[in-house]
């Protein structure tokens, strides 16, 4: 199967990038396994095991503490960049700390997860280096677990993605856990548009609070070369409700429809199937990804 999508021009910053027409194929050299790292389905969340009932306890707390009002509080908090000054790399090494309690399908150090999603990427397209380093930098957004950046509990950092200020729609992964969330009886949250108008556009939608939205504050916040669409795949990437589900549509403009695209090539084969056991040395592949950060970030970034 094959899309065919306008590439825009990574070497020009969002005012300004063009676009050419490039046909992309989603059956590249990358090979999509049959199980995930435990030998189950991706994204099985129904599969009993002691990693799955972990997964079901974080999202309990998750959509149960996850409101309109504590997103907001939060973006204000962390927008303000002032937790710490490194280089994107060093903030790589940081995530070597941290397990996903929310992942269903890999219980390895975060950076081997960036490694492998962009290491197939840039097997399946070698000339998109910028698409090589968004799959580097997608989740560098859970450095928010790390003592320095005030140590967060996991269940605001990591997991799938919903608006808030409007209605929950079913398709959430574990959706019966809303049933406590204050917004759920507010009736100025509680409505299918809630908060927000038709066709309203994502960038006006308050998501929940966590690694997606705070990696996409730190790339435009630090004057970030890559394209309006690598952005789009930080912020969205765990929006699974709208990219696989096709749930919460009336809130996407046109350019959204656009940008989907580029999620749909990531999310379809690269940020959940290369998950594996079978690691990424590390330091053979650094050289190549530090070259593309000095491309398109400045040496230190506020975070």
């Amino acid at each position: 199967m094959a899309l065919s999508i306008q590439l825009p021009d990574a070497s020009r910053t969002s005012e300004t990038s063009s676009s050419v027409s490039l046909e992309l194929s989603l059956d590249g050299g990358f090979a999509v396994p049959e199980n995930n790292a435990f030998g189950n389905g991706f994204r099985d969340y129904n599969k009993e095991s002691e990693r799955n009932l972990s997964v079901e306890e974080f999202y309990r707390k998750n959509h149960i503490y996850q409101t309109y009002e504590f997103a907001k509080k939060k973006r204000e908090e962390y927008g303000k960049l002032d937790k710490a000054e490194m280089s994107l790399w060093e903030c790589c090494e940081l995530l070597n700390e941290f397990i996903d309690e929310s992942d269903p399908d890999l219980d390895e150090p975060q950076i081997q997860h960036l490694l492998q999603s962009a290491e197939a990427i840039r097997r399946d397209y070698p000339d998109e280096d910028w698409f090589h380093l968004t799959a580097l930098t997608h989740d560098l957004g859970k450095v928010l677990l790390h003592p320095s950046f005030g140590g967060e509990p996991q269940w605001c950092v990591v997991g799938d993605t919903f608006p808030l200020g409007c209605a929950f729609d079913e398709s959430v992964v574990h959706h019966r856990f809303f049933k406590d969330n204050p917004d759920s009886n507010n009736p100025k949250y509680n409505t299918k548009l809630g908060v927000y108008s038709e066709n309203c556009g994502l960038d006006n939608v308050t998501m929940s609070w966590g690694h997606d939205e705070y990696m996409y504050m730190v790339a435009k916040a630090n004057n970030t070369t890559l394209p309006p669409a690598a952005l789009f795949v930080i912020r969205f990437h765990s929006f699974y409700a709208m990219h696989r589900s096709g749930a919460y549509q009336y809130l996407m403009n046109e350019e959204d429809e656009k940008m989907l695209k580029w999620l749909h090539i990531f999310n379809t084969k690269y940020d959940l199937y290369t998950k594996s056991k079978v690691l990424i040395d590390v330091e053979k592949v650094k050289p190549y990804y530090l070259s593309l950060i000095e491309k398109y970030f400045p040496a230190k970034l506020k975070w």
